[in-house]
């Protein structure tokens, strides 16, 4: 009996608590995060294609963001809300492969496209005079489409490397979604390759990335600090610290859960990792990179205003 496998069609999802009534809390409050967050981003994407004043570089880097992040927050959340409310903790092997693939690419593409928009800021405040011309809209389309493609490769190879390995005997993921790591856990196959390709693409992504933010913000703050005016500095230092704090959360949080030595069991430490880089980016990133923009403020009264004034005329 011992010689015998068995090959995996399914993996069961065991993020949430057994207990009903926690069940229901959670599911609750994870939807109410997802309606929150998809809302937001939403209103952003609305706002930015209708409002022709905000048809600039930095508004097109930021609707695309939002679309990131609304697609990114739905990967998850509805399905892993619903199946816990349902009391089904099952998922197919294809719909478990599905959820990797694009959790890895909306992941890659969202930071991709934050080390731009860094880039974009650096621009507009270090090089003002020359900004329309080093951000033309072709630069901007270009730029979007590189991070595009090349995260769709970089998906593929993580997803199909992983979903080469051989899952017998164990079904059981401790997670509420499909991850990378979670599966490397109950594969029988070796995964020693699978670690070592996480690890240094991860490192050569995030650090490459993250590197490029920090040195566009420390070039920012020096060309801030020369400016005259103290409140015009406090608001650009208000400005940038919440983007880096957001990127940092995000980065260490995927570090953490992918490139910690594996274990066979999950723990509750791996869910609210899981939680800050799947759920919490895609939530406060309206709030800290449009939501408080005077433009966008201004934008959204503009447009609730023009809607009463045609629901009063009908």
């Amino acid at each position: 009996m011992s010689n015998i496998t068995t090959i995996v069609t399914e993996f069961l999802l065991l993020g949430f608590p057994d207990t009903q009534a926690l069940k229901i809390l959670y599911s609750l409050l994870f939807f109410l995060l997802y309606l929150s967050g998809l809302m937001g981003n939403l209103l952003i994407v609305i706002i930015t294609i209708f409002d022709r004043r905000l048809h600039t570089p930095m508004y097109f880097f930021l609707r695309n963001l939002s679309i990131v992040d609304a697609c990114y927050i739905s990967v998850t959340v509805p399905l892993a809300s619903i199946n816990s409310l349902l009391n089904n903790r099952v998922i197919s092997v294809s719909g478990c492969a599905a959820q990797i693939f694009l959790l890895v690419f909306l992941a890659y593409f969202e930071l991709t496209l934050l080390t731009v928009m860094a880039r974009d800021r650096y621009v507009a405040i270090c090089h003002p005079l020359h900004y329309t011309v080093i951000m033309h809209p072709s630069v901007c389309m270009k730029m979007t489409l590189t991070c595009l493609v090349t995260g769709l490769f970089y998906s593929g190879f993580h997803t199909g490397y992983t979903f080469r390995l051989s899952f017998c005997q164990s079904n059981v993921i401790h997670q509420f979604f499909c991850d990378i790591p979670s599966l490397l856990k109950i594969s029988c196959s070796e995964t020693f390759s699978n670690m070592l390709s996480l690890f240094i693409t991860i490192l050569v992504v995030g650090l490459g990335c993250f590197g490029f933010i920090i040195a566009s913000y420390i070039r920012i703050f020096s060309t801030v600090l020369r400016f005259p005016v103290i409140e015009d500095q406090r608001k650009a230092f208000y400005t940038c610290l919440p983007h880096i704090i957001v990127v940092s959360l995000f980065l260490l949080s995927i570090g953490f859960v992918y490139l910690q030595p594996s274990s066979q069991s999950g723990s509750i430490k791996d869910i609210i990792l899981s939680i800050s880089y799947s759920i919490v980016p895609p939530f406060l990133n309206p709030i800290i990179y449009s939501l408080r923009n005077k433009q966008i403020k201004a934008s959204i009264r503009l447009v609730m205003s023009r809607k009463l004034l045609l629901s009063n005329v009908e």
